[in-house]
């Protein structure tokens, strides 16, 4: 037996989990880069666009795939045999019945944004509601166990095999169709994966009493997670109705490539921080020392690259993309900001369904998703920088009360939480005064050769000047390095 202490094991697994989660967010995204720089090259902005007008629903493929049972899964204490059967054929269920609606409702959609190409593309994706439900149950139980090494692996193998098939479709002309098959084989993979890392086989039982004592629970999550999403994708939605496919594939490659991928820089900590804050629900305090320390490290890495990004975007698009993809400029650099607040909020939720304070996430999810499509319909009159500035105006609004109902339902005083990010402010702001200083010194310059030297200066302005002016995040760091000497000890004493 480990001889570590209770809390050491749980900062283990959690030590682990991130290291897991790391290595695959670093590969994920940089393949979702180069794969979406791979398919902006093969495909038009109008294939490009035609493809997000059916990708509006694909968060939903993830929502309804557990309809949150699975988060009640990862939050209760006690879990029996009968639980976890009933989660599997509830999901099964729903998830053949989404499949046939979203199948049927094809021809709306496609009425909806006048483009008849929609129709075959919506009927192919109609089937992830199916395939993902297959796995969902499987997916919740190992979060659980917090076995993020299986979870992962499923991750990168998946994308990998996805991004295969999509840029071999693109070659041979599929057009839209690529990014269709690609989403869809991502889903096929993850399923037979995920089947295949979980022991755990359903059972041939279900129990009401079960599925009601988690439904409470389960619904507000549920209808959490449904706003999210409406509030995240009601801006395409909106562009491709009224300002068509060639503005949405703009926003759509601004709003991917740029705003995303940073605000999963923090997902995937808080898919590790999730079932971790659960196993200490009934401990505020530690709680917010985790939450403080964690953001601490995420706006470490999102705060200088979203600042440099807004700096850089002419000469990445450019250099990178080519001119086809000037329009999506000015909207990167006003998503970058969108994407700075929404990556620093990215443990909120998993601190209040710990702490079971799901009405305020449901609050705080009406508040976002109302102003965000006030902002959205008053843009549109300026076309996609509109639409661009208005989600910059209304998260500007809401994000800090997101902060400060999370800091409250822990105890923790919101000036504690802003103090938390100053050093990392103040050494991204010696790292744009670099950029700049760069840029201006090379203005007839050519863009690849500004963009590489700017990287190059930013990250040696900012590395030094974040050591200087954040020393809780150096002690942070070599803590977290300590902790993982003492795993890999304690693993080699006793492997078991």
């Amino acid at each position: 037996m480990s001889d570590l202490a209770p809390s050491d094991d749980l900062a283990g697994r959690v030590l682990g989990g991130v290291a897991w989660k790391g290595v695959s967010a670093v590969v994920l995204q940089l393949s979702r880069l180069a794969t979406a720089l791979i398919l902006a090259r093969l495909l038009s902005p109008h294939d490009y666009g035609v493809a997000g007008m059916v990708l509006v629903v694909s968060g939903l493929v993830l929502i309804f795939s557990d309809l949150a049972f699975g988060a009640a899964l990862v939050q209760r204490k006690v879990l029996t045999e009968t639980d976890r059967s009933t989660v599997f054929w509830t999901n099964a269920f729903f998830g053949l019945v989404f499949t046939c609606g979203a199948f049927f409702a094809s021809g709306p959609v496609a009425q909806f944004y006048g483009q008849p190409a929609v129709k075959p593309l919506f009927q192919a994706f109609s089937v992830a509601f199916l395939v993902t439900s297959l796995s969902s149950t499987q997916s919740a139980l190992l979060s659980r166990e917090m076995n993020f090494r299986s979870l992962e692996l499923r991750q990168m193998i998946s994308y990998a095999a996805g991004a295969v098939v999509g840029i071999v479709a693109a070659m041979r002309g599929a057009g839209a169709w690529a990014i269709i098959l690609q989403q869809l084989s991502i889903a096929f993979v993850s399923t037979a994966l995920l089947t295949a890392f979980s022991s755990w086989r359903p059972k041939l039982s279900f129990s009401l009493e079960s599925l009601r004592s988690m439904g409470a629970f389960s619904g507000r999550v549920f209808a959490t997670r449904i706003l999210f999403y409406f509030n995240r994708n009601v801006d395409n939605l909106l562009v491709g109705r009224f300002l068509g496919s060639a503005a949405l594939g703009a926003y759509s490659l601004a709003y991917n490539v740029m705003l995303m991928p940073f605000s999963r820089i923090s997902s995937p900590v808080q898919d590790v921080m999730f079932p971790a804050f659960s196993r200490v629900q009934d401990d505020p305090g530690r709680i917010g020392a985790g939450w403080l320390r964690v953001n601490r490290l995420v706006a470490a890495i999102t705060v200088p690259s979203l600042v440099g990004l807004v700096l850089v975007a002419p000469d990445f698009i450019r250099a990178v993309l080519g001119e086809k993809w000037s329009a999506a400029i000015p909207v990167v650099r006003i998503l970058c900001w969108v994407g700075l607040l929404q990556s620093l909020q990215g443990l909120n939720s998993s601190i209040l369904e710990a702490r079971d304070r799901t009405q305020d996430l449901v609050r705080y999810a009406v508040i976002v998703a109302v102003a965000s499509v006030i902002a959205f319909v008053i843009g549109l009159e300026w076309g996609i920088v509109g639409v661009a500035a208005g989600y910059a105006v209304s998260s500007t609004v809401v994000e800090p009360y997101y902060t400060w109902v999370t800091a409250r339902s822990i105890g923790l005083p919101l000036r504690d939480v802003i103090a938390n990010f100053r050093g990392v402010f103040e050494a991204s702001v010696a790292m744009a005064a670099a950029v700049i200083g760069v840029q201006l010194l090379l203005v007839a310059g050519a863009p690849a050769e500004r963009l590489t030297l700017c990287i190059v200066a930013g990250a040696a302005v900012y590395l030094p000047a974040c050591a200087w002016r954040d020393r809780a995040l150096v002690e942070d760091l070599r803590s977290l390095g300590a902790l993982r000497s003492k795993r890999v000890l304690a693993s080699q004493v006793d492997p078991a």
